[in-house]
């Protein structure tokens, strides 16, 4: 039986006129990726005296902070929205040195915003790299103490602000840091500096390269028992509604990739700033499939970071930013 064409009049759409040719999906996209909406993970390390590569993280180094500015710089030429901070501090302690006024991040800090001014500048709030631990909060007979930990981290958000942090982000998961943090701030003159909650943090298998990178590996068990269950989503949108009760300026979903739909359900109920990370391992994921002639890492990069935004995020977190930056050019 020969089916005859269909007719010129026939109903069903023909979506195929519009995506031709690169001009014409080009001008009919709805989803628009832009530099400065991206953050770049940077880390800071107190004992280095060069720019140390990090094996499982591709293109990425441990900075000294005598040469802080340079990444800086490049990220301000690429235009991209900021940097985000973390450090590895000369010596580990139970997590005091996280405040540490001549710690990495603060040098730092100080460092950048004389060179930069005008790059926006993120410092990670968490214990996990200065404690020998491990973990991201006070530990007391082999379990985390939520309540101690939150002066510690206030006092390192007060350090960051001090400093010349713009945003100080808290990615320990302790219940009531954003209020214990924006009290803190607030009473030490720093009622301008925004908080950027990790609000909902999964106690994920792709944070392996970080862990490595920031040295933060814990020495005993994990980080279950304060990370969010992978499996639940609902009580994400409870998460980032406590954090906004508490006073966080913009709020984010960790990891980005393999949670798409808390984002997407993020950006459907609330109406702050929204932001996701693209984390080391799924950063590193891409880069080893890519080396093996698996995928192509532009385009694969490029359509992961497109899947972020178009499910809401307006800032992401990726350790793509300047690779991708040139990539747009």
């Amino acid at each position: 039986m020969t089916i005859a064409p269909p007719s010129a009049r026939s109903s069903f759409r023909r979506f195929h006129r519009l995506r031709r040719s690169a001009a014409l999906r080009g001008s009919i996209r709805e989803t628009r990726l832009d530099p400065s909406s991206w953050i770049l993970p940077v880390f800071i390390d107190a004992r280095a005296r060069d720019v140390t590569p990090i094996a499982s993280l591709p293109g990425h180094a441990r900075w000294p902070v005598s040469r802080a500015i340079e990444i800086a710089q490049r990220a301000a030429a690429a235009r991209l929205g900021g940097l985000l901070l973390f450090g590895l501090p000369d010596e580990k302690d139970d997590g005091r040195a996280a405040a540490d006024p001549l710690g990495p991040v603060p040098a730092a800090l100080r460092a950048i915003r004389a060179a930069v001014p005008d790059l926006a500048l993120i410092a990670d709030v968490c214990l996990c790299e200065y404690t020998t631990h491990g973990h991201c909060g006070v530990v007391r007979d082999g379990a985390i103490d939520n309540d101690a930990t939150l002066p510690l981290l206030a006092d390192a958000a007060v350090a960051y602000a001090d400093a010349g942090a713009d945003v100080v982000a808290p990615s320990d998961m302790m219940d009531g840091r954003v209020a214990a943090i924006r009290a803190a701030l607030d009473d030490a003159g720093h009622a301008e500096t925004a908080i950027l909650s990790y609000a909902a943090k999964f106690a994920s298998a792709f944070y392996g390269p970080f862990r490595e990178a920031a040295e933060c590996t814990p020495q005993f068990g994990d980080r279950a028992g304060y990370q969010m269950d992978p499996a639940n989503g609902r009580e994400a949108m409870a998460e980032i509604a406590a954090d906004i009760a508490e006073g966080a300026d913009m709020v984010m979903v960790k990891p980005a990739g393999p949670y798409l739909d808390v984002l997407a359900a993020a950006r459907a109920r609330y109406d702050v700033p929204l932001a996701a990370y693209q984390v080391s391992g799924e950063y590193a994921a891409l880069h080893a499939a890519a080396d093996r002639g698996w995928i192509d890492l532009r385009r694969a990069a490029v359509e992961s970071l497109t899947g972020i935004a178009r499910a809401g995020a307006d800032v992401t977190i990726t350790y793509f930013a300047l690779e991708a930056a040139e990539w747009l050019r």
